[in-house]
């Protein structure tokens, strides 16, 4: 089947990636409108200014919560940019929460992670009021985000911090073509984001990846060719090696980009991953997990052809 000129167009619009191209906007202003409320730009960090976005469906009572990371190489990005998550996640049927944070040069590592959590940590405290349910939150992340969201999954510091911890606030964790496991470090950018470099191992995802952390899914595509596949095979490997649950979801012809840009209702007919994302979290925020430890079914390596 021939894909529709406006399918064509996003795809080519998000090859060149996210920031300011035309294919989010299109993703953004055709996203659900219907049986969506939207709370824009409430604040969670004073001392910063940072605030965050929450999704809901309509009528949305004690829901599933899903709280999303943008990716940007922690420089470039904004919560405005991926209203097409938002929507399309609730009006799946969860509460989704989208965070600003702090990005380089005026930060540099931890501070996007503390960022995170602070976010997580509003959305326990507060989420009820929107109809979320702050027994079941899920972390997801694309790129860079994902990296927060494996951070605040992985090392419990942040967490505890906010006064919180992985196993009591978080049900799972997803994440979409996360950098986990990218050392040396080359770039100068990079070297200085997460410099010194005596503390270069603690910065790695996989550097916390003991097997305590909740229910994990990873996905990602062998032709991302900005975060390579090696990070999720990696961090999944070390996972499984230590008993924790995780599931790995790889798919073949997406560019980094279309990792998150399939997420959007326009595009979703373009690979399984959207649909991926809603089953885990379901899986994972249902009665039955209550945050056990059980996990998730472990799929290993799934190739499909979108």
């Amino acid at each position: 089947m021939k894909k529709p000129w406006w399918s064509v167009l996003i795809i080519l619009s998000l090859s060149f990636g996210l920031q300011g191209c035309s294919g989010v906007t299109i993703l953004n202003t055709l996203s659900p409108r219907d049986g969506v409320q939207v709370t824009r730009s409430i604040v969670f960090d004073r001392e910063h200014q940072l605030k965050l976005d929450v999704y809901r469906p309509t009528n949305a009572h004690a829901a599933p919560v899903i709280v999303f990371f943008w990716g940007g190489r922690w420089e470039d990005g904004d919560k405005s940019m991926y209203r097409f998550v938002g929507a399309e996640l609730a009006s799946k049927g969860f509460v989704v929460v989208i965070p600003n944070y702090r990005l380089y040069p005026n930060v540099t590592f931890p501070a996007f992670v503390n960022d995170s959590a602070k976010a997580v940590a509003w959305t326990h405290e507060h989420i009820s009021q929107y109809g979320g349910s702050p027994n079941e939150i899920v972390l997801m992340g694309h790129s860079a985000g994902a990296y927060n969201a494996a951070m605040l999954a992985l090392d419990p510091a942040y967490l505890h911090a906010v006064g919180g911890s992985p196993r009591q606030w978080i049900r799972g964790m997803i994440g979409l073509g996360g950098p986990y496991d990218f050392l040396p470090l080359v770039e100068p950018d990079l070297k200085a984001i997460f410099g010194p470099p005596s503390q270069y191992p603690i910065t790695q995802p996989i550097h916390w990846a003991d097997g305590t952390n909740p229910p994990m899914l990873l996905i990602e595509s062998r032709a991302d060719t900005i975060v390579y596949p090696k990070n999720t095979r990696n961090l999944y490997a070390k996972i499984k090696k230590n008993g924790g649950p995780v599931e790995k979801f790889m798919v073949d012809d997406l560019s980094h980009p279309m990792l998150i840009g399939v997420v959007s209702n326009l595009l979703s007919s373009q690979s399984p991953i959207l649909e991926k994302i809603v089953t885990f979290a379901d899986h994972v925020t249902s009665d039955k997990q209550v945050g056990q430890g059980g996990g998730t079914p472990d799929q290993h390596v799934v190739t499909v052809h979108p």
